[in-house]
Order: C-alpha cells, then structure tokens, then sequence
C-alpha cells in the first residue's frame, strides 16, 4: 500500500511502516492450539541473537522503514494486585535488533507494558516505548537520559473492558489505572511524547483523534498535544522541517476542521480537508457529532 501510494496509484497517506513486528517463542498470537498443528503468527517469531538479527535484515531488505519488536506479551494482575506483563526478548536478543537497525539508520519501536520486559527495551537501547503502561520513576529517568520516545496509546485501553468481576476485567481496569499516571510522569519530566492510537486495539471505524481528549484530560495542553502529532514525529522520524510544520520549504501536508482545536481538541475528530502535497480531498460527508 505504501508503495502504491508514493507511485501515484491510490491517494493515501504518507507512510512509514514497519512490516512485521518480531517477538519470540510463546510471545505472540495464535496460541492454545493442539500442539501438533503449527498455527500462523501475527508476528516474525526470533529465539536467539542470530536469529533477531536475521529477522531484521529480512526485514528491512523488503522495505521497512521501522523495526517493531514485543518486549511484552500478555498482562495479568500479580498477587498483590500489580500489573504484571510477560517478557519476550532478552536484552542481548534485543541488542542484536537495534544494532543491525541502527546500522541501516532505522530505529527500533518496542511494545513494552511493565516490569522485566519495559526494564529490558530500555536496556537493549530501543528508540521509542509503545504503551508503556506502567513506567516508574527509574523508567522515567531512563528515558531521559537515552532519549527514548514514548507513545502512550492512551485510548486503547479504555476500551472493550471484561466485566469487573473476571480476571481479565480486573486487568483492564488496572491498566487504564496505571497509565493515566505513567503519561503525567513522563509528560512532567520533559519525556519526548508523540502521538499514537494502536488503531486495531481501536475498532477501526473509531476516529483516531479520540487520542487527543485523552491526553489533554491528563494535562497535556491542545497546542502540545497537536505538536505530539505534528512536530514530534517529524523529530522521532528525523524529517524536521519537512513535515510536521507549515513553513516555507515543508511539504504541503494541511488538515482543516471546523473550530479552533487549541479551544476545543475534539474539533480534530471531525477533518473537512486535507492537502497533501498540493492535492486536495475533501470530507463531503459531514460528521452528525
């Protein structure tokens, strides 16, 4: 689709994709299947150094632009009621990834909710931290120091909660109880924030600007929660003043919404125009919100 998209074929937006992200043995989707059938995985499957590193010369060798790897897997709640999240790579599996990524001038975007493996994206030298449920002050501090991305998917985890009384539902509902507090952490502390939705974990007929209320709940001002969206990437993805800016040089990249989103945030769930590149297309179908 990216390629489509730069050769003119289909209109769409511009794209920096990872392709698939990588995790290890028992750390990813299908799972509990009969152990005879081999079941198809939503991710490239690595155990080992070599392994890692090989995944992410296949990888980048068919186009990609960034390397996505799971440091965490599945969450529960611990025995004293903590978020506890399974680890997936090792540190050194991890160091292989970053360095042949980091080799190539791609960076390295880490899945990570808590604990052991969050500790061990860190360690391994990840350049962004994807979720990052539960960051504690030592995170935190790690995170400034080796500036590490954070993008905090804020609005995933409020939805399609289990019922209260299940495990699962219990765990939903520690999760959004951690993260609010693991964003105004990072955000006081100067942590580098760009926006992100993990649409898919949204359905995908919901808007994606359901992220920006979000963080401006949790005390992130419009304007810098419109520049986690616009400036910072463009940082995160080296293409400062290029893209992300409107100033004399960028690429012609506009949206257009009704009301002033610094006044009211919600304004950017309802987009009428969009110009990219010169080209202009328009919403002709009006939100009824």
């Amino acid at each position: 689709i990216k390629q489509a998209i730069d050769a003119g074929y289909i209109p769409g937006p511009r794209l920096f994709v990872a392709t698939r992200a990588i995790s290890t043995t028992g750390g990813y989707n299908l799972e509990g299947y009969a152990p005879e059938l081999n079941m198809p995985k939503g991710a490239q499957i690595v155990d080992g150094p070599v392994e890692a590193r090989k995944a992410v010369r296949e990888q980048l060798e068919h186009g990609a632009d960034w390397i996505k790897v799971y440091m965490t897997h599945r969450s529960w709640l611990g025995k004293n009621g903590e978020l506890v999240s399974q680890p997936t790579l090792t540190v050194e599996e991890l160091k292989a990834v970053v360095d042949e990524a980091h080799g190539w001038q791609r960076k390295v975007a880490c899945h990570a909710y808590s604990g052991i493996g969050l500790r061990r994206a860190l360690d391994g030298g990840c350049d962004s931290i994807e979720h990052g449920l539960d960051l504690d002050d030592a995170a935190v501090a790690q995170m400034l120091k080796q500036g590490t991305w954070y993008c905090p998917t804020l609005a995933a985890y409020y939805m399609d909660w289990a019922p209260e009384t299940t495990a699962a539902g219990q765990r939903d509902r520690k999760r959004a109880s951690v993260h609010g507090p693991s964003f105004q952490r990072a955000m006081k502390a100067g942590v580098k924030i760009v926006f992100g939705t993990d649409i898919g974990g949204i359905p995908w007929s919901e808007p994606m600007a359901q992220e920006f209320p979000r963080m401006t709940e949790l005390g992130m001002s419009p304007i810098e929660a419109i520049r986690s969206a616009t400036l910072r990437p463009a940082e995160m993805l080296d293409r400062q003043g290029e893209l992300g800016v409107i100033a004399p040089g960028a690429l012609a990249y506009l949206i257009a919404v009704d009301d002033d989103p610094r006044a009211d945030i919600h304004a950017l769930a309802n987009v009428q125009f969009v110009m990219k590149d010169g080209s202009v297309f328009k919403n002709e179908i009006r939100s009824a919100k």
